[in-house]
């Protein structure tokens, strides 16, 4: 933990009243620092690796690259990272997935200041912490039937964290070529994972796309108003 005792902490929202509520909070019990606000996934994974907070406080549904993947990548480069994902989205499957990832906690936004307060110490600490309804589902799904790593069986097949980034990115309305240029990868390339997403996914099209990244909760519905 930093000096003087005090939480060093990382946000990563990218609506900017949820960031603005959670710097009052934090900073009025005096126990925080807030050392860094990212705005999408991208910015939260540059964020991590140059601030290297004690603790990353990380939203699901962010531009650019979501919290799911933006979370696998700080893991994959420091594994030591303290992750509390605070959500709206708390569907079985990415509680899961989360947890499969390595996050250090789980709550929801409709969580009250005291639990996350006090999750965000207890994660500084080493401690692994979920709200009180996640607990509850984590011990209901004990018995539920998992695939071959452990997760939660899903209706449909896993992606890769590249095809999971091309899907959200296709689904925010990038085409081809912006898409190869935020990914630094070729066109040819974009292509191919655009077409792997629709043979595992059995989907057809663009709009199709895009109703699937919403549905699974990857973008919000409000980012592609233009889609019947």
């Amino acid at each position: 933990m930093s000096s003087l005792n005090a939480v060093t902490i990382l946000l990563a929202d990218d609506h900017v009243i949820v960031r603005q509520g959670l710097c009052a909070l934090l900073n009025t019990d005096g126990h925080f620092s807030i050392v860094g606000q990212a705005r999408n996934g991208r910015e939260a994974v540059e964020m991590a690796a140059s601030l290297k907070p004690d603790v990353i406080l990380m939203d699901i549904a962010m531009p650019l690259l979501n919290g799911l993947e933006s979370t696998r990548q700080i893991l994959a480069a420091n594994p030591a990272a303290k992750i509390i994902i605070l959500s709206a989205h708390s569907d079985d499957e990415y509680i899961d997935q989360m947890r499969q990832a390595g996050v250090s906690g789980f709550l929801e936004k409709q969580t009250s200041a005291e639990i996350l307060t006090t999750a965000i110490r207890q994660v500084a600490k080493g401690n692994i912490v979920f709200s009180p309804s996640i607990t509850k589902r984590l011990s209901d799904n004990q018995h539920k039937p998992r695939d071959r790593d452990g997760l939660l069986k899903a209706n449909s097949s896993r992606l890769t964290s590249r095809e999971a980034e091309v899907l959200q990115l296709v689904a925010e309305g990038l085409a081809n070529k912006q898409v190869a240029a935020e990914l630094s990868i070729s066109i040819k390339t974009v292509e191919k994972h655009r077409q792997h997403l629709m043979d595992k996914l059995n989907i057809h099209d663009t709009a199709g796309l895009t109703r699937y990244a919403i549905s699974a909760g990857v973008i919000e519905c409000g980012v592609q108003l233009t889609i019947i």
